[in-house]
């Protein structure tokens, strides 16, 4: 077990979550998402974190095996066309995961994930909450367009409001 990343979750608390993502950064989020799912027939999902539960934490729980939690939990998975992204952020481990459904996975590839992620980290790490997230939306957004244009009949499936857990 890793004390230091023990003490990072402990210390991360519901108030300084809602100070790195305020209301305003969730419209905009929101409003993001929605914008984009205008544009594609993908369905995203984007979660936020402050930290783990403790038992998930002391069993080494990582941020790629939440958001593959999340993902299943929220259902990201379960969309008539296999085209649900789950953007997970895990505030105590200053990660940013993304979590693509196998029909999007496979014509993206990890290495744009991965990409995105980065970028997003990095705006984050520079305090740029809101704007990092919304970034990191509109790059899955150009993914989406070019590999998943917007169909027909395409129907909201997930609901764009960003969770805050």
């Amino acid at each position: 077990m890793n004390i230091t990343r023990l003490l990072r979750h402990l210390a991360t608390t519901s108030i300084g979550t809602h100070r790195a993502f305020p209301a305003s950064a969730l419209r905009s989020i929101e409003q993001a998402i929605a914008a984009s799912e205008a544009s594609h027939a993908g369905e995203l999902r984007f979660v936020v974190e402050g930290a783990l539960d403790t038992l998930p934490l002391l069993r080494g729980q990582t941020a790629p095996q939440r958001a593959i939690e999340l993902f299943a939990q929220l259902h990201v998975w379960d969309t008539a066309c296999n085209t649900g992204v789950l953007i997970y952020v895990l505030l105590a481990d200053h990660r940013v995961e993304i979590v693509a459904d196998r029909g999007i996975h496979a014509k993206a590839g990890a290495e744009a994930w991965s990409a995105i992620c980065r970028g997003m980290e990095s705006q984050f790490s520079a305090g740029e909450f809101g704007s990092g997230a919304v970034h990191g939306i509109k790059a899955v957004t150009s993914l989406l367009t070019r590999h998943f244009p917007l169909q027909p009949g395409d129907r909201n499936e997930l609901p764009d409001a960003p969770l805050v857990l």
